[in-house]
């Protein structure tokens, strides 16, 4: 079968590809020109240079696809402005599911994040169903993928079939920029993480998130979303998890949320008077910690067949990826 991938140069997207590929699937992929194809080179996809802004690339590239992935997007904490992830995340869905729309395809993922659904109070994992408002969304990046998952469901109302997929915080292989979470992978292994805050996250495998986007355009439901994660655990018990499978020593100090937003005030002004600085945390960042942001797979394990290793294995998985490929000794 023919799929178009967007974002298959990313971290989540050549997950995908990979995937298809070792599925059997023709896959198509759109490269963003200056993107590191890094994570593509080697593997027989055809690639469509372009982005989301050129609507007629987009139709011209779904031409003769059965399958649409929609992965692509700007994930970033520092450095862009609204208006780059409103054009990027929310603009660049409504072209490409237009262009879905125009091409005939037959299904579409929409792969949003977490970082668009709620958080109970109570503490408890939250679901797909958990109220949330715009409201709630506290950095840009958040807002932009709440707005494209509601352009995603007007698109449904018109009878496009796709289906929304939410990755909770995916480590591994290819993560090469790297993410937030990879990120925080990297300094410990270097030896620049001395403390931790009190929080938590939901650690899942990259290559777990590729299989729950395929059984999601398989079995998923049209309209509705899926959340794709793993393990819930707080950032204490994942720093000690690293420590167990790299070897490096545990972080024992633990830094009051206070101070971590007082010295997050200074990393970004930090940063912006200097623009090659990029600040360990925002001030926006520091005050998402303040939730411990854990999510249930229930529903895709049930409706999907999904599944997912332990937290222990994917972040070995990512220990021996980042230093094979030189990120840390």
């Amino acid at each position: 079968m023919k799929t178009f991938v967007t974002g298959g140069t990313g971290f989540v997207g050549s997950a995908v590809i990979r995937r298809l590929l070792a599925d059997g699937h023709t896959v198509r992929a759109l490269v963003r020109t200056g993107s590191s194809t890094r994570m593509l080179d080697g593997l027989p996809v055809e690639r469509v240079d372009g982005d989301l802004s050129d609507a007629s690339v987009l139709q011209k590239a779904m031409a003769g696809c059965e399958w649409v992935f929609h992965v692509a997007a700007l994930y970033a904490n520092w450095g862009y402005a609204w208006e780059e992830f409103h054009q990027s995340n929310v603009e660049g869905t409504r072209r490409a599911l237009e262009a879905a729309s125009r091409s005939g395809v037959k299904r579409i993922v929409h792969t949003s994040s977490i970082a668009s659904l709620g958080i109970p109070r109570d503490g408890t994992p939250g679901t797909e169903e958990t109220p949330v408002t715009l409201k709630d969304m506290l950095s840009d990046y958040k807002r932009s993928k709440f707005l494209a998952e509601e352009v995603v469901r007007g698109f449904v109302t018109q009878g496009l079939p796709a289906v929304i997929v939410n990755p909770a915080a995916p480590v591994g292989v290819g993560d090469h920029k790297p993410t937030q979470t990879g990120k925080m992978i990297v300094d410990f292994l270097n030896g620049k993480m001395p403390a931790y805050v009190d929080t938590g996250l939901t650690i899942v495998d990259v290559d777990d998130v590729a299989d729950g986007h395929l059984l999601a355009m398989e079995k998923g439901k049209v309209g509705e979303r899926y959340i794709l994660g793993g393990e819930n655990l707080t950032l204490k018990q994942a720093l000690d998890l690293l420590s167990e499978v790299s070897g490096r020593p545990e972080v024992r100090a633990r830094i009051p949320r206070a101070v971590a937003l007082g010295w997050a005030y200074v990393d970004t002004g930090l940063a912006r008077l200097n623009p090659k600085h990029i600040p360990a945390a925002t001030p926006d960042a520091v005050r998402v910690s303040s939730k411990k942001e854990y999510f249930s797979s229930a529903k895709a394990m049930r409706e999907l067949g999904y599944t997912y290793i332990p937290a222990r294995d994917a972040l070995r998985k990512a220990v021996e990826w980042y230093r094979a490929n030189g990120y840390a000794p």
